[in-house]
């Protein structure tokens, strides 16, 4: 990842990558690096999640000294979970729907400020293999929120590949975002 300067190189690079066998060993360190710089900064981390269903948060907890900074989080894989456990309005999922960077934000803000964390992450999305409220495979929004700031960001992302290979780049991508949050 040294090598990728911007935020589109590393899109491009994520969308188009082949990951069907797993995480590549170009990625395997992302993780890592950004518990790392969130133990560094003495930040706490919450997500929600919901196309990954705790993907994410698996993926902090297998890294030694996880429990310095992960906080908890939710699998809110139903409209009526988002809804009741992260507080998230039922006009805005009908209006707006679950595949849509306004969820996604608020679930992000919703995990960070219910579990107490510096910083809050949604991902929600349709891994497959059918499309969902018109939104077709592939489709992710990953929501980050930084509680210091009170300020966030929302990326729409499609990704290629099957139902696991869609989840896996979403978690990847996430961390990336958390990355760029944690150093503006």
């Amino acid at each position: 990842m040294k090598n990728v300067k911007t935020f589109a190189q590393f899109r491009e690079m994520i969308e188009a990558a082949d990951f069907e066998s797993g995480i590549s060993d170009y990625y395997k360190q992302i993780p890592e690096d950004t518990v790392k710089k969130l133990q560094e900064f003495n930040l706490s981390i919450s997500a929600a999640e919901s196309l990954t269903a705790g993907m994410f948060q698996s993926a902090i907890a297998d890294i030694p000294g996880a429990s310095k900074i992960l906080e908890g989080g939710f699998v809110t894989y139903s409209d009526e979970a988002k809804s009741q456990l992260l507080h998230i309005g039922a006009d805005i999922i009908e209006k707006y729907t679950v595949v849509s960077p306004t969820v996604a934000q608020a679930m992000a803000e919703n995990t960070s400020k219910l579990v107490g964390a510096d910083i809050g992450v949604g991902l929600t999305g349709v891994a497959g293999p059918d499309p969902l409220e018109g939104s077709p495979v592939g489709t992710v929004f990953i929501g980050v929120y930084d509680k210091t700031e009170d300020s966030g960001v929302a990326r729409e992302f499609h990704f290629e590949g099957s139902r696991q290979a869609v989840r896996l780049k979403s978690v990847i991508t996430a961390f990336v975002l958390v990355q760029r949050l944690i150093h503006q």
